[in-house]
């Protein structure tokens, strides 16, 4: 797989790695990067594959990790990783290393395998991209920006259904992570993703869980501040 496309904020000795959800891109983080830099980091987003300005792939789950950590330096004081962008940082963490990782809005619940057809993917992800233009977004997100807005219009227009697909259909099998390497897991209150139980359950495996109430799946599109105090609370005065 071709090596994916990055944005930079910041020149700092420690270095972030951020990665995106399903149908975004490294311009997700447009403010958490420049946030992120003034703390004195080296914030690094990449563009998934079939995602932003990174390259089609027909490849799983694995392959994805690979290119990531290809893609970016390893041993990262902090990884953060949104939906599609958190199921590809556990699967990247054996090879990436990063002091810290932030999980946002997902159950780190390992998959059962595809649930759908090929066919009946592509008709989701078109639907879902023919949907998501800035028009629609002022209607169903009035919580986000206009920037977050044109942010995801545009990302949606670069999505390559078909890598989306083949990721889907891919053999994904993988264990889901443990709190080896010191974790967090961000997650909306209600999530439609991360249940009262899976809370609970990823707090007894040793997880840092944090619930941002009336937050939206992309939490720091709805709760920027929210999103960012409670990451400072959780890494404090680390200077890894």
């Amino acid at each position: 797989m071709s090596s994916l496309r990055t944005t930079t904020w910041g020149s700092g000795e420690r270095v972030a790695v951020l990665l995106h959800g399903m149908m975004g891109s490294a311009q997700q983080y447009h403010r958490v990067g420049p946030a992120l830099a003034d703390r004195g980091y080296r914030a690094i987003a990449v563009d998934l594959p079939g995602h932003g300005n990174s390259p089609p792939a027909r490849s799983n789950l694995a392959a994805w990790a690979t290119a990531v950590t290809a893609s970016v330096p390893t041993n990262p004081a902090l990884a953060i990783g949104q939906s599609l962008g958190a199921v590809v940082l556990a699967a990247a963490v054996p090879k990436l290393q990063p002091v810290r990782a932030v999980y946002v809005d997902i159950p780190l619940i390992a998959s059962a395998g595809p649930p759908h057809t090929a066919e009946e993917l592509t008709a989701k992800f078109t639907a879902a991209q023919a949907g998501r233009t800035a028009d629609a977004l002022r209607v169903s997100k009035p919580a986000w920006s206009e920037t977050d807005r044109q942010v995801e219009a545009t990302a949606a227009q670069q999505f390559d259904i078909a890598t989306a697909v083949a990721l889907e259909l891919g053999d994904n099998q993988h264990q889901a992570p443990t709190a080896d390497t010191p974790s967090l897991v961000i997650h909306a209150d209600p999530s439609r993703y991360v249940s009262t139980t899976r809370a609970a359950e990823l707090q007894a495996l040793g997880f840092d869980v944090r619930a941002i109430p009336g937050a939206d799946h992309t939490i720091w599109y709805s709760h920027f501040d929210q999103f960012m105090a409670a990451l400072d609370e959780w890494v404090g005065n680390d200077t890894t």
